[in-house]
């Protein structure tokens, strides 16, 4: 018989024995199927046409990432990259903002959940969520990895993380920029989230404690999808939204062991995560059936609506926001390798979403090259995905994932360029935006194609072909690749007017330049 406690601090939460109690006003651990009854009797949710659960975040359908700060003292003054993202936060201002959400928990009802993160038991990182409504629950369900009965008996909280989305911050006393917020304090190993329920603020809160933790151990964190195949040869996709890396790396003839943040260790590669977070605007069957046929009973889908008078999700509607977003266990897919760990890899792709059309569809890049493209973290924004962008607009994302990374991106490339090296891993650049001209008078290139390309990589048989040097961009171009004109592979040749290539290109080039400048003589 379990003893009965009332509620009445945060202290109340943490406490490593928490299983062995019924705390008044605490649902603890509870199943997917009692949380959706739960979502669906507060009016926070409704059932689509294929049982997936649909929910609405409100105001904030993405992250903000200008009110995410990280307490600044004495255990990360000198290790954290101060910028723009990472923006510092006094003690004083955390501790007294966490005494307003201590007191303002002390009577609403909270959901917990007990999770980890990391597949690698070596590196796991035990969390405990405490929210004041029960999607936060569920949404850690389905994306972090699940105790058993018998761990949670023993189970001993790393990291504790708050979400309250009805909680408002005071900025003219409690240090924020506005109401809401992402706080990560390292000293006391807490995230506080608060005025937004948009669920992703959470897995990139818990990614950032891991991009700082890890990288200390000599483990290389990574925003890459990775998949393995028959004869155990691990690939990471590595590229930020819109280039393709989940849709490439769910591959039917591999193993999917994650799809968006990895640890590479001296033992190989492991997933942080025990679900998908995948992108499901334009979602379709023919394109990606195994996301498609993964969104049923027990996902989560955020901000998508259904066709009127009906509970059938329309994918095509993004009158909310374009990021609409569903989450579901990494079980739901057949080809999930479970547990989600594989070798250290044989071949890394770096995706990039050309707009402009003038980098080729696939190059071989030497060390040199793939720390440069690893640590510049290039794509382009197309006219009309945000307000105000009317042409292509070059992206620079440090090791594709500046928003998470709390130490410098110097850090991050010097330990993936010890490991390609060590490894004697193949490095490509693939390019799944435009070619033929820039957005708006070229062409998209096929998934087909770029399915081709990587699979050729895969499978070594681009390993005897000659390769063509792109005088711009220093690349190593393949003359052939099966499945895929040999035109295609020719990207000048592509555009009608060459020259008009070559300017873009030049252009393209002197963006790099530039943006590569801030880096010289921080990398070894």
């Amino acid at each position: 018989m379990q003893n009965i406690l009332q509620k009445s601090s945060i202290t109340d939460l943490k406490r490593p024995d928490l299983a062995s109690f019924e705390i008044e006003g605490v649902y603890h651990q509870d199943s997917p199927d009692e949380l959706i009854k739960q979502i669906l009797s507060r009016k926070e949710g409704k059932l689509s046409s294929t049982g997936a659960l649909v929910i609405h975040t409100g105001k904030f359908t993405g992250r903000s990432p200008k009110d995410r700060f990280i307490v600044k003292d004495d255990k990360t003054r000198e290790m954290v990259n101060w910028n723009d993202i990472n923006q510092p936060i006094s003690p004083a201002h955390y501790d007294h903002l966490f005494a307003k959400i201590d007191r303002f928990l002390a009577d609403k009802t909270c959901w917990v959940r007990d999770c980890y993160a990391c597949a690698d038991p070596n590196y796991r990182l035990a969390l405990r969520l405490a929210a004041t409504t029960p999607v936060s629950s569920f949404f850690c369900y389905n994306m972090f990895m699940r105790p058993s009965a018998e761990e949670l008996h023993t189970f001993r909280p790393d990291w504790m993380l708050i979400h309250a989305p009805d909680f408002m911050a005071d900025p003219e006393t409690d240090g924020t920029r506005q109401k809401n917020f992402t706080i990560i304090n390292f000293s006391k190993k807490i995230i506080l989230i608060g005025g937004t329920a948009y669920t992703g603020e959470i897995k990139k809160g818990v990614f950032s404690v891991l991009n700082y933790l890890l990288p200390q151990k000599g483990v290389l964190s990574m925003h890459c999808s990775a998949n393995v195949g028959k004869k155990g040869d691990t690939a990471l996709f590595f590229g930020l939204s819109g280039t393709g890396k989940t849709t490439l790396s769910n591959d039917p003839e591999r193993q999917l062991i994650g799809d968006d943040e990895h640890g590479w260790s001296d033992e190989g590669v492991f997933n942080f995560e025990g679900g998908c977070y995948a992108k499901c605007i334009n979602l379709c069957e023919e394109k990606e059936p195994q996301i498609y046929h993964a969104i049923k009973e027990g996902a989560l889908l955020e901000n998508v609506n259904f066709f009127e008078g009906t509970n059938e999700v329309n994918y095509a509607d993004k009158s909310i926001t374009e990021n609409t977003r569903v989450s579901y266990p990494l079980f739901y897919l057949k080809h999930s390798r479970i547990p989600s760990v594989g070798n250290a890899p044989k071949n890394i792709f770096f995706l990039t979403c050309d707009a402009y059309g003038v980098l080729p569809p696939i190059a071989k890049l030497p060390l040199d090259q793939a720390m440069y493209q690893f640590i510049s973290g290039y794509t382009a924004k197309i006219a009309g995905t945000e307000t105000g962008v009317f042409e292509p607009q070059a992206t620079f994302s440090a090791c594709f994932a500046a928003p998470f990374l709390p130490l410098p991106p110097e850090r991050y490339a010097d330990l993936l360029g010890k490991k390609i090296k060590q490894g004697n891993v193949n490095c490509w650049l693939v390019n799944t935006g435009w070619t033929g001209g820039p957005y708006g008078t070229g062409n998209r290139m096929l998934l087909a194609h770029t399915r081709s390309m990587i699979t050729a990589a895969l499978e070594g048989k681009l390993e005897d072909v000659h390769y063509d040097k792109h005088a711009l961009f220093d690349l190593d171009v393949p003359v052939h690749c099966p499945g895929v004109p040999d035109e295609l592979l020719r990207v000048r040749e592509t555009w009608k007017d060459k020259e008009a290539y070559d300017r873009q290109a030049c252009v393209l080039v002197q963006m790099f330049i530039d943006n590569f400048k801030k880096y010289n003589n921080r990398i070894e």
